[in-house]
């Protein structure tokens, strides 16, 4: 985490389960570094997203840092750093798979974001948070390229709306190096524009464009 602890009992801390506390016999788990990290955590995000969305309003910003600091973006964080396999888990826990819950697992990260803030504070805490903030954010645009049109397609449906349309409104280039542009309609308005070196990945750049758009709760169709 490119981290190092001053105070290594707090790290210690930040990784017992209580499983394993009342085996030991010991008072203390990390449960109460998660309350505090989970709080660090929320304020990072939040600082983070006004920072690199200036265009955004508070609702969109609440919808991405529920998805930046959600359980399952913890828990493939807590996946790459190993840090199941560093946990301290009582028999029981360790027997019933434990280290790979991501329940488990999205606490602990935030136990540590916790042991982080007590033992060097808010700067320090929050450069080990931001890069996974981009990481996960990095994830979910890649996501939402890969498959966007399929994606599109469902909010379309659950809102009663019919089914999205592409319309190629360009090509540039040489027909051996071509660049298509589409735009995306949505009830009849263009909800979003995309270009890329196929029509297919051109439809998914201005179907994933539409979901940008489409982040807000959900109303009236949206307006060119």
């Amino acid at each position: 985490m490119g981290y190092r602890f001053r105070t290594p009992e707090l790290l210690t801390l930040g990784l017992t389960h209580r499983s394993w506390a009342n085996e030991q016999g010991e008072e203390e788990n990390y449960e109460r570094l998660e309350f505090l990290g989970d709080a660090v955590l929320g304020l990072v995000t939040a600082e983070w997203l006004y920072r690199q969305h200036p265009e955004l309003p508070e609702g969109q910003l609440s919808q991405r840092k529920a998805v930046l600091v959600s359980k399952p973006a913890l828990a493939r964080h807590a996946q790459r750093l190993s840090l199941g396999e560093a946990l301290r888990l009582g028999v029981g826990e360790e027997r019933s798979g434990g280290r790979d819950k991501a329940s488990l697992l999205a606490d602990s990260l935030e136990a540590i974001f916790g042991a982080i803030f007590l033992d060097g504070g808010f700067d320090a805490v929050r450069q080990v948070i931001r890069p996974l903030l981009e990481r996960t954010d990095e994830e979910r645009h890649h996501q939402r390229h890969q498959d966007a049109k399929t994606r599109l397609q469902e909010v379309t449906q659950a809102r009663g709306w019919d089914l999205p349309e592409y319309l190629l409104v360009a090509e540039v280039g040489p027909d051996h190096d071509k660049l298509f542009r589409v735009e995306c309609r949505v009830a009849g308005e263009v909800a979003g524009r995309g270009e890329g070196r196929s029509k297919k990945l051109a439809e998914q750049a201005a179907a994933a464009a539409a979901l940008d758009e489409l982040e807000d709760p959900p109303g009236d169709p949206p307006v060119s």
